[in-house]
């Protein structure tokens, strides 16, 4: 098997991209609440390996991946997407989610083992509260539209119906302390270099697009009946994402290579880079938590409550 990576353009940006599928909902987060079932609820795409404890990259590669590298046993989630109609909340399931790992060119170092990252903020509750020339997080119809973005906040979510999906987008920071990988930030917000002791990662980046047009197939116009988890009706100020590095080392190598070309296949050991696995991502302790958004509030010490009409 050839190890290098697949060059197939070199007309922008060194980037790479993986497609993931959601394998799990659950009212955890091994980074924010370690070892608790007192989150928000979350929707998990990557390796299956994940639990309430804080995972290792180790003890993530040992699990089945829900995205199409298989040498990336990454964990990634964000709080779950809801059509709420009067009391009842039903999941939005992306048609698409992928991460995006971009400027490699300006990278000096692949993700240290065991590194893990949050992005955003989930206790956002305004646009001040979000900075997106740092972290990105802006909400949108693509395709054909229609595109609202300068008659709205930006981070909250289209006030029409969607054409096509609504789509979001979160950037994640991209320096490091190697000596000390809780220690992170983003080149963004130092001038676009990485402050003193501190290295330059590839930049990863959510892009998530939703599929609005077939959960409320009678659109909206204003507010729309949908919300986050961790945030209110029509509000995507929260919009966050965690991110735990599960990449085998000699592709997380690989992937550096990329420098100076617009996309690169990152293959491995452990295979081609733009295969699903055979194996069925689930979730590794169904028995504990809940992927109930209800019984998820009682599980926080909050009371279930009939959402604002």
């Amino acid at each position: 098997m050839r190890l290098s990576a697949i060059l197939l353009s070199t007309t922008a940006a060194a980037l790479t991209d993986i497609e993931h599928k959601p394998f799990m909902r659950k009212n955890i987060d091994p980074i924010v609440f370690p070892g608790k079932y007192v989150s928000h609820m979350h929707s998990f795409y990557g390796s299956d390996a994940v639990t309430k404890d804080l995972p290792t990259t180790e003890q993530l590669q040992a699990g089945c991946p829900s995205g199409e590298n298989p040498n990336d046993l990454s964990v990634y989630w964000a709080p779950t997407l809801y059509y709420v109609n009067g009391d009842n909340y039903t999941e939005i399931y992306p048609a698409t989610f992928k991460t995006y790992y971009e400027q490699i060119d300006h990278a000096e170092i692949p993700f240290p083992k065991n590194f893990y990252a949050v992005a955003g903020n989930a206790s956002a509750k305004s646009q001040a509260d979000i900075d997106e020339k740092i972290n990105a997080i802006t909400w949108w119809c693509d395709g054909n539209g229609p595109e609202d973005r300068n008659s709205r906040p930006r981070a909250a979510f289209p006030r029409v119906t969607c054409s096509a999906h609504m789509q979001a987008i979160l950037r994640f920071p991209d320096c490091v302390n190697p000596d000390k990988i809780t220690e992170y930030t983003y080149a963004a917000a130092h001038g676009g270099r990485c402050p003193s002791g501190m290295k330059r990662m590839p930049s990863l980046r959510f892009s998530i697009r939703y599929d609005t047009r077939r959960a409320i197939p009678q659109g909206w116009k204003g507010i729309p009946p949908i919300k986050l988890a961790c945030g209110e009706m029509g509000e995507g100020y929260c919009l966050h994402g965690d991110f735990i590095n599960g990449w085998f080392e000699d592709a997380a190598k690989n992937m550096l290579q990329a420098k100076g070309q617009s996309f690169m296949r990152i293959d491995g050991m452990h295979g081609n880079g733009k295969q699903f696995s055979k194996c069925k991502a689930k979730d590794a302790d169904p028995e504990n938590g809940t992927s109930d958004y209800h019984k998820s509030l009682e599980m926080m010490g909050q009371m279930p409550h009939t959402a604002k009409k």
